[in-house]
């Protein structure tokens, strides 16, 4: 008897590599599972800009920035955007000023899908091998309201869908949104506030993530990186001591030939 549905996630014909460069822009969704490469020790730019909600504004941290990735995970969160009325401009970050100078306003599917177009070919202009991950923020809005959150998802889902269609071989789709609102459907796997995933959740992510898009050798290196962090994680009663210095001087050393031999393989 099955007591829950699980996602099925489709096979992808690339892998990531044991400490590979990867850029991550999006939501604070795209930050939670940033974070989690960063800790396996992943060299990833995640948000240099900060926080971008909409697929305009992931456009313009893209524009800005020069990472050359051959793997990109764009994480978005909403259709909605901001637009400065003294210049028109959607702006990735209202800055505190008084909302009477800004218009709220909602993308179109199209101009969703031809900001995200924009980001792909701007991709693969700097490298021609460049895998692009779309995911749609599990997140939901309450602000909005709960109705208009998900037509918001909808757009996403929609503009995101149309761009993997587009661009065969390059843009791929994770269902994290999916994963979250339905295999995991269950409060327990939220934070206190009831809308963001849980540590619990990001970690479910991140597994499914190893899972489908990892090779076998960055598997393998995830394997022996392992307890080389679980000892750098441990705290001792008496850091002070001889004995503690020389523990963490020897697995420092263990944790720099691990990442040397990994950098011989890439």
């Amino acid at each position: 008897m099955e007591f829950r549905t699980k996602v099925h996630i489709p096979s992808y014909p690339f892998s990531i590599e044991p400490l590979e460069e990867i850029l991550f822009v999006g939501s604070c969704f795209a930050d939670s599972i940033g974070s989690r490469f960063k800790e396996e020790r992943f060299p990833v730019v995640v948000n240099p800009y900060g926080v971008m909600y909409n697929p305009v504004s992931v456009l313009h941290t893209v524009m800005r920035t020069d990472a050359k990735p051959r793997v990109a995970f764009l994480t978005l969160g909403t259709n909605h955007v901001y637009r400065l009325k003294e210049t028109g401009e959607i702006v990735d970050n209202c800055q505190k000023r008084p909302q009477r100078l800004f218009q709220e306003e909602e993308l179109s599917v199209q101009q969703c899908v031809d900001a995200l177009q924009q980001v792909v070919d701007e991709l693969s202009a700097r490298r021609s091998d460049v895998q692009v991950v779309l995911t749609v923020s599990p997140i939901r809005y309450q602000k909005y309201g709960f109705h208009e959150s998900q037509l918001s998802k909808a757009t996403l889902l929609l503009a995101v869908h149309e761009l993997v269609a587009r661009n065969p071989g390059v843009a791929f789709y994770f269902p994290a949104y999916e994963i979250v609102l339905d295999e995991l459907r269950d409060y327990r796997f939220y934070q206190p506030d009831m809308i963001h995933p849980s540590t619990q959740a990001v970690e479910y992510i991140w597994e499914k993530l190893v899972e489908t898009l990892f090779s076998d050798s960055a598997k393998q290196f995830l394997k022996e990186w392992k307890p080389i962090k679980e000892a750098l994680g441990h705290r001792p009663f008496h850091p002070e001591s001889d004995t503690y210095r020389e523990f963490i001087e020897k697995t420092h050393q263990q944790e720099k030939d691990l990442l040397a031999r990994y950098h011989k393989v890439l």
